[in-house]
C-alpha cells in the first residue's frame, strides 16, 4: 500500500475512534444516542408521553398538534397528570402502581381525552410511545440532589415497561418564575429570577448522569430567551405560563427539539398571539435548542 495512504487510513481511524471516547459513561452514552436514532418520520404517528404535571399541560397540551400537524407529522401527545407533581411522587406511585394520575390525551385527530384514575403502568400500555419525557416539580428544578435518588428509579421502572424497545427518553427542562413572583418555592432562589434559571439550567444540564437521557428540551431556555424581547409577561400567574405566546413558546420548543425541524417559519400559531410575538416565540425556542443551558438575545 502506498505510504501517504496508509497514513491517511490510520489518521481517519484514530480520529473516529478519539470522537467516540471523548469521555466515558455520559457523554458517550450521549454520542451513541444521538447518532443511533433518526429523525421522527412523517409516515408513522409519532407518539410523545409526559410523566408530568401542570408544566407539562403548559408545553404539552395546547400547541404541540398544531405545530406538528403544520410540520406535516401525526402525532399523539399524553399527558399523566397530578398538579405540582415531583420525581418522588412519581416513584412512590409507581411501588404502588397508584391509579392517582389524570391521564390526558390529544389523539391523531386532534380530539382530546381525560381519563381519571390511571397509573403509570396503565398509560405506558396503552400505546407505543416513541418518546416518554420526566420533569422536576418547579419549586425543585434547580435543585439537581432532588434529582439524584428518584429518576434513576422512575427511569428504570419506565425502561422496562416501555412497549416501543426503541423509545427515546427525554428530559424537560422547566422555567423560571416571574420576578414579581409570589410562589413559595421561589425562596430556594432567594427570589432571583436569574438565580432561579442558572439553577434550572445547570441542573438539566447534568441530568444525563443520572440516566441515558436521549433529548433534553430546553423550554426553560426558550421561556428565558423570550424575555429579553418581550419582557417578564411569560406567566400568567407567575410560574404557570401565559396562556398564549407563553404556552406556544414552550410547544416550539418540544417542536424543535423532537421533530429536529427548523420551527420559524411554522405556519400553526394561536389566535391571540400575533404573527410578531410568534416569530419571537419560535426564534427564542431554535436558540434555545442550539444553546440548552444559556441565555439567547432575541432581536
Amino acid at each position: 500500500m502506498d505510504l501517504r495512504i496508509f497514513k491517511k487510513r490510520l489518521v481517519y481511524i484514530v480520529s473516529f475512534l478519539s470522537f467516540f471516547s471523548v469521555s466515558a459513561g455520559t457523554a458517550s452514552a450521549s454520542i451513541f444516542s444521538e447518532i443511533r436514532f433518526e429523525k421522527p418520520s412523517r409516515d408513522s404517528v409519532i407518539k410523545i408521553l409526559a410523566i408530568g404535571n401542570s408544566f407539562s399541560d403548559d408545553a404539552l397540551e395546547h400547541y404541540l398538534y398544531g405545530l406538528a400537524k403544520a410540520g406535516g407529522y401525526k402525532v399523539i401527545i399524553g399527558n399523566l397528570y397530578i398538579g405540582g407533581a415531583p420525581l418522588d411522587l412519581h416513584v412512590k406511585n409507581i411501588q404502588e402502581d397508584k391509579e392517582v394520575y389524570e391521564y390526558r390525551k390529544v389523539n391523531v385527530d386532534g380530539s382530546k381525552q381525560k381519563l381519571p384514575k390511571t397509573s403509570i403502568s396503565k398509560a405506558l400500555a396503552d400505546e407505543n410511545w416513541n418518546y416518554i419525557s420526566f420533569q422536576q416539580a418547579s419549586p425543585k428544578s434547580g435543585v439537581f440532589e432532588t434529582y439524584v435518588e428518584p429518576l434513576p428509579i422512575l427511569f428504570k421502572y419506565v425502561k422496562e415497561r416501555a412497549k416501543n424497545p426503541k423509545v427515546k427518553f427525554v428530559w424537560h427542562q422547566t422555567w423560571a418564575y416571574a420576578q414579581n413572583s409570589t410562589h413559595n418555592g421561589f425562596a430556594t432562589y432567594n427570589k432571583d429570577q436569574m438565580r432561579m434559571y442558572n439553577a434550572i439550567a445547570e441542573a438539566s444540564s447534568k441530568v444525563k448522569t443520572l440516566a441515558p437521557i436521549d433529548i433534553v428540551v430546553p423550554a426553560g431556555t426558550a421561556i428565558q430567551n423570550a424575555r429579553t424581547k418581550l419582557g417578564d409577561v411569560m406567566t400568567r400567574d407567575g410560574y404557570h405560563l401565559d396562556l398564549n405566546v407563553g404556552r406556544y413558546t414552550a410547544s416550539c420548543t418540544w417542536y424543535e427539539a423532537i421533530f429536529k425541524q427548523n420551527v420559524v417559519g411554522n405556519l400553526y400559531k394561536p389566535e391571540k398571539v400575533s404573527g410578531a410575538d410568534a416569530l419571537i416565540a419560535q426564534k427564542a425556542a431554535r436558540k434555545a435548542v442550539k444553546k440548552p443551558y444559556k441565555v439567547s438575545r432575541i432581536k
